[in-house]
């Protein structure tokens, strides 16, 4: 393939493994960071970009890197992609709009799940509530993670958030626990334990409700965070219903972070084949065919 990939954030957790799977598909990563230009200098991020065909940004917090990088990819004239988990985040990125094709969220939470509730959806253009369940063993946050989350915690002044009547609503209501049967079995999980999906989901289908859950088993582990360890499992099972009709799709995998690098790089390889539909911001079931892209994750992901 020969194209060069600028990678912003090349050296955090998710930045060394999107590098490796740029490596594996014959891409010529070009890593760079805050050392190289940082946010808040557009000369120094044009010259980093200066013969790359896309650039991925892995840096968080994505409040503060995710507008200037784009606009850097607009006067290079190249593709953005990048694997934001902040909420806030993504909702600016898709309020400013773009000139050049761009994919914020492209990760385990956001886009993941974004394509999965596209597939289960079919046919449909619209239902009336989209849930979003992430059955994960364990959770030991990388410090970018950590460092994005509480940029996020802080823009919202401490308050929950949750997609409610199609809007994003901000709360101080207690979270509920509650078991959701996944088809591996029960698991404890929190409701409105709310991730990126609920930026993404609505951003091009027609639903008034998104709601996701978290098990409580990754809570607890991500609350008393140390040293990551052994990489933690998944499944994720979306749950799409109208007029009393229910569509679903699951997925299993290992490894959050390191399953973020297919989706991100996947999604590079097809805006630069020409495989997308928008020009401009959108999400990754706008932006590519949801059925299609879940199948070329195997074996990262395996679907139920």
């Amino acid at each position: 393939m020969g194209h060069k990939i600028a990678v912003y954030g090349a050296s955090g957790l998710t930045g060394r493994f999107v590098v490796a799977e740029l490596e594996k598909r014959g891409f010529e990563p070009m890593p760079f960071g805050r050392a190289q230009a940082t946010a808040d200098d557009p000369d120094a991020l044009d010259r980093a970009l200066l013969g790359a065909a896309a650039v991925i940004n892995t840096a968080g917090p994505f409040a503060v890197t995710a507008l200037p990088l784009i606009a850097a990819a607009e006067r290079a004239g190249i593709p953005y992609v990048d694997v934001a988990a902040e909420i806030e985040a993504n909702a600016d990125t898709f309020a400013r709009g773009a000139s050049i094709p761009v994919v914020p969220a492209m990760a385990f939470f956001g886009g993941l799940g974004d394509l999965l509730v596209t597939a289960a959806m079919g046919d449909w253009t619209s239902a009336d509530e989209v849930h979003v369940a992430y059955g994960l063993s364990g959770w030991q946050p990388s410090a970018g993670t950590l460092e994005a989350g509480a940029v996020s915690r802080d823009r919202r002044g401490g308050r929950s958030v949750r997609f409610r009547d199609g809007a994003l609503e901000y709360h101080d209501a207690e979270s509920r626990t509650l078991t959701w049967d996944f088809p591996s079995g029960p698991r404890e999980v929190i409701a409105e334990f709310t991730m990126a999906d609920v930026v993404t989901v609505p951003s091009h289908l027609a639903v008034p409700t998104v709601t996701t859950y978290m098990s409580v088993s990754a809570v607890n582990d991500m609350r008393n965070a140390s040293e990551r360890q052994d990489a933690e499992t998944f499944e994720v099972d979306v749950v799409v219903r109208r007029d009393g009709e229910e569509r679903r799709v699951t997925v299993t995998g290992q490894d959050i972070y390191a399953v973020t690098a297919p989706l991100a790089v996947e999604a590079v390889e097809r805006l630069l084949s020409g495989r997308f539909a928008v020009t401009g911001v959108a999400s990754a079931g706008a932006m590519f065919d949801a059925r299609d892209f879940l199948d070329t994750l195997t074996p990262a992901i395996r679907c139920l």
